[in-house]
C-alpha cells in the first residue's frame, strides 16, 4: 500500500487529479461510490479521500470493509458545496481506530 485515491463528484475529483493524485472516481451515487471504495481496496489503495457527502452515504459499508484497520485511511472532506452536518470528527475516529481508545470532547 502506498498510493492515494480520491472518490467524489468531478470538481472535487479534478481539483485532486491537478494536484496529481492518479488514483481516482467520479461517482454521482451511493451506488458507484461503495464500487469505488471496493476498487480501491482491492487495489491496495493506503489513503482514501472520500467527500463528507458520499462517505456519510457509505458509512455501513466503509465500517463493514474497513473496520478497525489503520489501514487503508480514510480521509473525509467538504465538496464543492462545503461540510454536511453530522460528519463525524475525523481525527477522533482516527484515533480509535490506531490506539484504541476514544477521545471525549
Amino acid at each position: 500500500m502506498s498510493s492515494v485515491g480520491i472518490i467524489g463528484d468531478l470538481d472535487t475529483v479534478s481539483g485532486f487529479r491537478l494536484g496529481g493524485v492518479k488514483k481516482s472516481e467520479v461517482v454521482n451515487n451511493k451506488e458507484e461510490a461503495i464500487a469505488a471504495i471496493d476498487k480501491f481496496l482491492e487495489e491496495d489503495v493506503s489513503i482514501i479521500i472520500i467527500t463528507q457527502v458520499l462517505a456519510n452515504e457509505i458509512r455501513e459499508h466503509i465500517n463493514r470493509k474497513i473496520g478497525s484497520n489503520v489501514l487503508p485511511m480514510i480521509i473525509e472532506i467538504p465538496d464543492k458545496d462545503g461540510s454536511s452536518e453530522g460528519s463525524s470528527d475525523q481525527m477522533a475516529d482516527l484515533i480509535k481506530r490506531v490506539i484504541g481508545v476514544e477521545m471525549v470532547k
